[in-house]
């Protein structure tokens, strides 16, 4: 059933800490002065600082800014490595950065620029920061997702993650939503397994006005955009509210797509079903073991299965 929630529902916030993705602006800025009003301390993950902190002067409430560029595998361990130096502890994780177009170059580590971003970056940050995840504070992994992640068959290309030959878009950005998804209901799977207190969830905002909507190549884009939007596109607050409700809500769960209802006149938060090719165990234990192999990462192994004689 739809759940009626706004911000006004956020649970206290105070004694917790907020690692937020992409908070320079769009959906993370919101969640993060959202977090922030209630208490948490949020640390605003950023590619770019001098952003961050212009944004962040408007902000009441305890937020620090680090820089943290997904795109490049060496800045997420710098940036696990700092907050390890620093001593802090991490109650919840709100992995919300994105881009939506490739760049004309790859990632740091040659990988393609949507799917290391979206997708690589936020493996690798995940499996660096769970062990200072605090276990008595309800510790929660929040993936942002997209809807879009069911309109592709066959889940991502884990063949080859350098994106040759060039995918024709949206299709690296809906591959990445897709391994989003698979990723968010694996890590639950795999903490479960562990006997861990940490929660993975997954949420997305539907069509929401930020800067990622907001680039266009041509009028055909521009055109498609605006009358999708008219119908669809909801604001910056407004999308984060499934996101926030997938963060902190206490009825919120895991193994499932927390979002907005299709229009954007809409405001209860749906709980629906993961589907294909998001639901696919073995995809999402291969998409795991490539994302080791890729990002140098390893946690929360999967079992050895025995070898019948």
């Amino acid at each position: 059933m739809p759940v009626s929630w706004t911000f006004d529902d956020i649970p206290d916030q105070r004694g917790r800490t907020a690692v937020v993705t992409g908070a320079s602006s769009g959906l993370g800025l919101v969640a993060a002065g959202q977090l922030a009003a209630r208490g948490a301390t949020v640390v605003m993950a950023v590619r770019d600082p001098a952003k961050a902190e212009q944004a962040r002067a408007g902000i009441a409430g305890d937020l620090v800014v680090r820089r943290l560029d997904l795109a490049d595998l060496d800045s997420v361990r710098e940036f696990a490595a700092e907050l390890r130096a620093e001593g802090r502890q991490v109650d919840l994780l709100l992995n919300n950065a994105g881009i939506a177009k490739p760049g004309h170059e790859r990632s740091a580590q040659g990988y393609e620029s949507v799917f290391a971003t979206n997708h690589l970056g936020h493996f690798a940050l995940t499996g660096l920061l769970l062990d200072l995840f605090r276990p008595d504070r309800d510790p929660r992994v929040v993936t942002v997702g997209s809807g879009f992640y069911r309109l592709l068959r066959g889940g991502p290309d884990l063949h080859d993650l350098t994106g040759q030959p060039a995918a024709a878009e949206p299709v690296p950005y809906i591959r990445s939503k897709q391994a989003n998804a698979l990723f968010g209901v694996e890590l639950d799977r795999r903490l479960r397994r562990a006997g861990s207190p940490v929660r993975s969830l997954l949420a997305h905002p539907g069509m929401a006005r930020t800067p990622m909507n907001r680039r266009y190549d041509n009028a055909g884009e521009w055109a498609v955009t605006r009358i999708g939007g008219l119908l669809l596109a909801r604001s910056s607050e407004s999308g984060t509210v499934p996101l926030l409700y997938a963060a902190t809500a206490p009825t919120a769960e895991t193994g499932v797509f927390h979002g907005p209802p299709l229009f954007r006149w809409g405001n209860r938060v749906h709980s629906r079903p993961v589907v294909a090719p998001a639901d696919d165990p073995a995809l999402a234990a291969r998409l795991w073991q490539v994302s080791e192999e890729a990002t140098g990462v390893h946690y929360l192994e999967a079992p050895t299965v025995a070898t019948p004689h």
